[in-house]
């Protein structure tokens, strides 16, 4: 007895290449509309604006066939960032995504920018981007940087002279002598001390000698170039750190900084105040590996200065056979 054989009709497959139904190109639609970020197209090379979502229409507008420059950041020619560069290869065959994060110029939001090359429905090649509002947690991330900036100004800061403290002549001036030392360039280290600054506080008190520290400090900030470093290193005692700084240039700003202070007189509580200083100098020798080196050097320097009357500089240099 012969087995009956039943033939089964399965419904067909849909054809992964075939074009989207009306059901489904609405439904991708209302998804799109409904996303929280900007949708756009864009011409790869005529830049013309080809779709954007309904978040994108309500903020900047309907398209009308305006190009993307135009429309997303008012602009007369193409952007100077964008990214169409990066989004496909030499072949046109596009590359991997580029995320990216940037301040709107016409909105002044931030967003987070996610873009890629991609074939539009007639096969030319279109840039997708995908643009959500970070702005909020941009701003956060700014405020908790600029609050780690003041904090890290303030730890390096000398509070009552606004010039930086020690840590910060070691912190900044070490990658200058490392440059220093790379390049086999000159670099000078000018110590400078307030001469009978105890007689100050103990004649007119310590806001008199606190106003005289300032009034100094300023003087010496006020008249070095941008290259250089000034510190307080404690009580009445400053260095100053000279990039591309020979013998002859330290001699000559020392000199100019004992002609400022002598002519400089502090006005406190009806008082006249002349303060004067002493200064040491030395300059980076060929074995010098720290700024303690330096340091030591310069100290010595100042002393002797101190020891020879005061008010004046003096100069040590190191001999390396």
């Amino acid at each position: 007895m012969k087995q009956a054989i039943h033939f089964i009709n399965l419904p067909a497959q849909p054809d992964p290449a075939a074009a989207p139904t009306p059901t489904t190109a609405a439904g991708l639609q209302a998804v799109l509309d409904n996303l929280d970020a900007l949708v756009y197209v864009s011409d790869f090379k005529t830049h013309e604006l080809l779709y954007m979502n309904a978040y994108g229409r309500r903020v900047w507008g309907q398209p009308d066939g305006r190009k993307c420059w135009q429309i997303l950041q008012d602009s007369e020619g193409p952007c100077s960032f964008c990214t169409n560069h990066l989004l496909a290869d030499e072949n046109d065959k596009p590359n991997p995504p580029h995320v990216w994060e940037f301040q709107n110029q016409l909105d002044q939001r931030w967003y987070q920018c996610r873009d890629q090359a991609i074939r539009w429905t007639d096969g030319r090649l279109v840039r997708l981007e995908i643009a959500t509002d970070i702005t909020d947690r941009k701003q956060m991330e700014l405020e908790l940087h600029a609050a780690h900036e003041e904090a890290r100004t303030a730890a390096l800061s000398d509070e009552l002279t606004r010039l930086h403290n020690r840590r910060a002549f070691f912190e900044f001036g070490n990658p200058l002598l490392s440059q220093a030392r790379r390049h086999n360039h000159p670099l000078a280290l000018i110590m400078m001390d307030l001469d009978l600054f105890k007689k100050i506080n103990d004649t007119f008190g310590h806001d008199a000698g606190d106003e005289v520290l300032r009034q100094v400090s300023a003087l010496i900030r006020d008249r070095i170039r941008k290259s250089d470093i000034v510190a307080r290193m404690g009580g009445e005692e400053f260095a100053l750190l000279l990039p591309e700084t020979d013998a002859d240039q330290a001699l000559e700003t020392t000199e100019r900084f004992l002609k400022l202070l002598k002519a400089l007189t502090v006005h406190h509580q009806g008082h006249a105040i002349r303060p004067s200083a002493s200064f040491g100098i030395t300059l980076r020798a060929a074995d010098d590996q720290r700024l303690e080196d330096l340091l030591k050097r310069a100290d010595r320097a100042l002393y002797r200065a101190k020891d020879l009357g005061r008010g004046q500089a003096n100069l040590e240099v190191k001999n390396v056979d």
